[in-house]
């Protein structure tokens, strides 16, 4: 038994494959949880392959804060209770990273930002839960300095690279946690998405990561924008992984589907059309093993749906992103304005949304923010409609309309089919719409551009829907892996 755990723990440090030709930290959760819970390997020993991981591929940029003393401690008291004959819980051992704009007790916040900076008593209610399940978390993850992006290219902390090609953007704005989980740091992790934060850089970097329905999860401890639409989303190597965490997080048991046959999707326009080269390839591809798997698939129109979010979604994250930082920073740092936070946000596009629309002239009217709130309603009886007429299981569409591109040059506009569009309406384009009606989403990779760029293919399920979206996500994870 010493020698498989020495083994064991000597491939995490090293990196060195299995016969599943897979590293120790890229195995499922759920196997490396088993391992540790029959000393197979230590928790230590996972905790030291993540640090050296982490250090080994620093100049990713995926992490603003590593807890080594603090992850090794928690570690130590997991084997420490296993050694005595003590009961484990689901996550044991696991090493995790969190976005630094959710709070965990005793590591710094910062929100990517210069402004925040302060110690909070207590984790988010959504990572204490895995705390409790005994994850252990390695670090705060780099991210979109306030979440206010879709780069994680962050003027304070430095851009987070791409795990695939670290001269492109690694997606955002949790591209922190998206790159660490990606590059081998972390087998899992947590994110926020408001627009697309966790679904865009999930895949952008080749992993999976989960939307839940709006409120599904508690939000206290996050650095918010908009109460409306923050969620709190779990991101993984696959979705059992994400599904694992989801049922800690909310409860509910994901049974995997049995196949695809008999499941009808609808390929949603607009969000499939004006696609890159290689996303549009990539798409073709998986509607083909899709429907070889046996599911239907069926063109469905959204453009009405889409017209209406896109006229009730910045009002009212705009709208709350003032109201909410200022309630945020009363609670944990109230020696702090909101005023004193925007003077030192130091990425510039971050700053000229704050001076603009959120706090400047154009700032959005309390009249044009109360009809946008109030079109919500109708907005998702419309999608649920949709859904029910055309016997609809999910919405399939790319999770973004072109793969990740260079950091250098990229902060206001890529270029898409010979066009200049600007990055961030571009990217957000197709994740944006179900923010907004409160649908879970997620996010899984689907392959690979001819450059070897990852791309994401969305499934977007009914509001509430979540544990049914995960359980199909699992069978088309493994129709998209033929």
């Amino acid at each position: 038994m010493r020698r498989l755990m020495w083994v064991a723990a000597f491939m995490a440090m090293t990196g060195v494959s299995g016969a599943s030709g897979q590293t120790l930290l890229e195995r499922p959760v759920s196997e490396l949880a088993q391992m540790v819970k029959d000393q197979e390997v230590t928790a230590t020993a996972l905790v030291e392959a993540a640090i050296a991981r982490a250090k080994e591929v620093r100049s990713l940029n995926a992490l603003i804060l590593l807890d080594e003393e603090g992850a090794l401690a928690a570690a130590k008291e997991i084997d420490a209770v296993i050694a005595a004959g003590g009961e484990t819980k689901p996550l044991a051992g696991i090493p995790i990273v969190v976005k630094d704009n959710i709070n965990i007790a005793g590591l710094t916040t910062t929100g990517g930002t210069p402004g925040l900076d302060f110690v909070p008593e207590a984790s988010a209610p959504s990572a204490a839960q895995l705390q409790a399940a005994e994850a252990i978390v390695i670090g705060k993850a780099n991210l979109h300095e306030l979440a206010f992006g879709i780069t994680s290219d962050n003027a304070a902390f430095g851009a987070v690279g791409n795990a695939v090609d670290p001269t492109k953007f690694a997606g955002g704005s949790s591209g922190g946690t998206a790159a660490a989980i990606a590059a081998g740091i972390v087998p899992a992790g947590l994110g926020t998405d408001t627009g697309g934060s966790v679904r865009i850089p999930a895949a952008l970097n080749g992993i999976v990561g989960f939307r839940p329905t709006t409120w599904r999860y508690r939000q206290e401890g996050v650095v918010p924008i908009s109460a409306t639409r923050d969620v709190v989303g779990p991101m993984g190597r696959s979705v059992a992984d994400v599904a694992l965490l989801n049922s800690i997080m909310s409860g509910g048991t994901v049974l995997p589907a049995s196949g695809l046959e008999g499941v009808t999707f609808g390929v949603a326009t607009p969000h499939a059309d004006n696609l890159s080269d290689g996303v549009a390839a990539v798409f073709e591809a998986a509607k083909e093993k899709l429907s070889a798997a046996g599911a239907t698939l069926v063109d469905v129109d959204l453009s009405d749906i889409v017209a209406a979010t896109g006229e009730a979604g910045f009002p009212i994250a705009l709208f709350e992103a003032k109201r909410d930082l200022t309630a945020f920073l009363s609670e944990h740092q109230p020696a702090t304005s909101i005023d004193d936070v925007v003077a030192e946000i130091a990425s510039n596009d971050v700053k000229g949304i704050f001076l603009g629309p959120i706090m400047g002239e154009d700032a959005v009217p309390t009249s044009v923010y109360v009809d946008a709130v109030g079109s919500v309603d109708t907005i998702r009886a419309n999608y649920i409609a949709l859904m029910n007429e055309n016997g609809l299981d999910a919405v399939i569409f790319p999770t973004t309309p072109l793969e990740a591109q260079p950091i250098e040059g990229s902060g206001e506009t890529v270029s898409l089919n010979g066009e200049d569009v600007p990055t961030f309406p571009t990217f957000i384009r197709n994740t944006d719409p179900a923010s907004i009606y409160g649908a879970p989403g997620l996010s899984i990779p689907m392959g690979e551009t001819a450059q070897g760029l990852p791309v994401g293919l969305e499934m977007d399920g009914r509001p509430d829907g979540d544990l049914d979206l995960l359980s199909l996500g699992i069978a088309v994870e493994a129709a998209l892996q033929q």
